[in-house]
């Protein structure tokens, strides 16, 4: 029988710290269908950030085929080393995964992995950002979040929701909230709501496409929100208005949209279309 996690987290004198986001679940049932979820098969590698105690990685070691999770607090060393025992298929590695080099956690993946995570909320845009932008070899994140937070990673265009991180997503791939988890499922409750959210990639969306120059763009599109797009792109890229406006209009845009109206491909178009240093005028 398996013992509470706070008798396992008393035993070894552990307080939770707040400064680490750590808020726990356990709720067995709830667990299984996020790895369900995920579609997590003997066939896969899954990086998990964040173990905590280990009720995650255990549900996952069930399902895959190999477990790397890491984990910043070095005090759940001893909880992990009980929670997982039975599991040969689980590696930990202990330390800051945003100090990691993400090709070094890639290589140690070894190829094509899903990443699994019950996100600590001070971390999660840093985290999606680093895994949208940089990774080689992903194919899923299935992550809980903040409620507030996932309905914004999904988010269609044009609505207050929406935003740069929702682009940016929209450029590797798509996502969408497959399930909402209360407070009171997390020891200790959390002042907010959770919520998880799958996001699929999708190998070269966009081929033959410069995406730091889009996500300049992007950038560009939401650094003053209430604006219309034709003056952030003046003052971004210190162009004409009749530049700007020629940029939207073969992008088949209106010279009064927002930066929050257009989709990724719209942003990918509208790249393409602005005028580079050294073009003629």
């Amino acid at each position: 029988m398996e013992r509470p996690l706070k008798s396992i987290l008393n035993e070894h004198g552990l307080i939770l710290k707040k400064a680490y986001g750590q808020n726990f679940l356990t709720d067995t049932v709830l667990l299984d269908q996020i790895v369900e979820n995920a579609g997590v098969t003997d066939n896969d590698v899954v990086l998990e950030i964040g173990c905590g105690a280990g009720a995650l990685t255990k549900a996952l070691a069930k399902k895959a085929k190999k477990v790397v999770g890491y984990e910043i607090d070095q005090r759940l060393k001893p909880v992990l080393k009980e929670t997982l025992a039975d599991f040969s298929n689980v590696e930990i590695v202990f330390g800051d995964i945003m100090k990691q080099n993400l090709s070094d956690v890639e290589n140690k993946l070894g190829g094509q992995y899903i990443m699994v995570a019950n996100l600590p909320y001070y971390i999660t845009t840093p985290i999606i950002m680093q895994f949208i932008e940089n990774a080689k070899n992903i194919k899923a994140m299935v992550i809980m979040v903040q409620e507030e937070v996932a309905y914004r990673l999904a988010a269609k265009e044009s609505t207050s929701d929406y935003g740069a991180i929702t682009v940016a997503i929209n450029l590797r791939g798509s996502a969408e909230v497959i399930m909402r988890v209360p407070r009171e499922k997390f020891t200790p409750a959390p002042n907010v709501d959770s919520a998880v959210v799958k996001i699929i990639f999708e190998k070269d969306k966009f081929k033959d496409v410069n995406l730091t120059a889009v996500r300049d763009v992007v950038r560009c599109g939401f650094s003053s929100r209430r604006k219309m797009l034709v003056n952030n792109l003046m003052n971004t890229y210190k162009i004409s208005r009749t530049d700007a406006e020629n940029a939207l209009n073969n992008s088949g845009l209106k010279t009064t949209v927002r930066g929050e109206n257009l989709t990724a491909e719209d942003y990918v178009l509208l790249s393409k279309n602005l005028p580079r240093k050294g073009d003629k005028k």
